[in-house]
């Protein structure tokens, strides 16, 4: 029961520096409530997001606005086609001493960092890409056959453009997977459009302040797993896992027919950590059903295929995810 209590305590007051939190965003992005709430989210899972959406929308503003509000040490990757590995994980250099000597000196790249922006990722070449792999799922690197762990916590932020723009390289599968969820960032409605003209050009502007502190950060992230799941969700979260695969009995026609592949166990791991961080931003001791359909398409997305034939026919993924929770729900409920 004092462990219950605790936990109660601490979620409240957590939810006190959470609000303080979104409102310091909300001095520097305008709108896009969904889109602060899903990269919250994915920072209290302890995870990465991968933010996709057209170039002008605020992608990088949000991340640099994250990194000050989260008090995070930042850097930031300009993703560019003649990018190399070593310039994000660093390299050894040789150095001569002034008695002649020579020894190899390490420089950390701009991938020592608490938050790193990975600014266009898809613009780089898959060689560039594959070397974030071991540092997202490890949070360490390996240079030079040394293991050299990356600051805690580690995050990745990373923006992409759609794949159809020139010069963009999709990114391999299994960094995908990285991602603990894809972020859509859509074009602002008319009324969010106006007050962004009104208040970012004009001669001053409010700015974001910091909120919170690393150990902060790691302490919400271990909230978030020691908060309750009820046995309800979790068979939730494993029925519509499941079902999104083509090769399951329980998948639908309309999965069998349309995805190539579908999402594996990480999925559902995603699932109850981001499900647990919804409730947690909405000052929740515990995720609902609803949480889960709300965070399946983010979750989901990039962790599937369609087929050829599904993309010849102009299908789209989340309509997808939403005919499979439609089936899982009323499946449940008949039941």
């Amino acid at each position: 029961m004092a462990d219950a209590e605790e936990m109660v305590n601490e979620i409240e007051r957590l939810g006190g520096k959470l609000s303080e939190a979104r409102t310091s965003i909300a001095n520097q992005i305008i709108g896009q409530q969904d889109v602060v709430d899903l990269a919250l989210t994915a920072l209290l899972s302890g995870g990465h997001a991968l933010l996709m959406g057209l170039p002008g929308l605020g992608k990088t503003l949000l991340v640099d606005t994250l990194s000050t509000v989260m008090g995070l040490s930042t850097n930031r990757v300009q993703f560019t086609p003649d990018l190399m590995p070593a310039d994000i994980l660093g390299s050894e250099v040789l150095d001569t001493g002034e008695d002649g000597s020579r020894s190899f000196r390490y420089i950390e790249g701009p991938i020592f960092a608490q938050l790193l922006m990975a600014d266009e990722i898809n613009r780089a070449s898959p060689r560039t890409q594959s070397a974030l792999l071991q540092a997202m799922q490890e949070r360490s690197v390996a240079v030079a056959g040394q293991d050299r762990p990356l600051p805690a916590p580690f995050h990745v932020l990373a923006t992409q453009n759609p794949l159809e723009q020139e010069g963009t390289y999709p990114l391999p599968e299994a960094q995908l997977d990285r991602f603990l969820i894809q972020i859509n960032v859509r074009y602002p409605d008319r009324a969010t459009e106006r007050d962004i003209l009104l208040a970012t050009t004009g001669s001053a502007s409010a700015k974001a302040t910091k909120v919170f502190t690393p150990e902060d950060l790691i302490a919400a992230q271990s909230l978030v797993r020691r908060m309750p799941v009820g046995d309800a969700v979790v068979e939730h979260i494993l029925d519509l896992v499941r079902s999104c695969r083509p090769t399951e009995e329980d998948a639908t026609e309309e999965v069998r027919q349309t995805v190539s592949w579908g999402p594996g166990p990480r999925a559902a791991q995603a699932l109850m950590l981001t499900v647990r961080a919804k409730a947690l931003l909405d000052g929740r001791l515990a995720p609902s059903l609803d949480d889960v359909t709300a965070l399946a398409e983010p979750v989901l997305t990039h962790r599937m295929a369609l087929s050829f034939a599904a993309r010849a026919e102009g299908r789209e993924l989340h309509e997808v995810i939403a005919g499979t929770l439609a089936h899982v729900s009323s499946r449940k409920a008949a039941a």
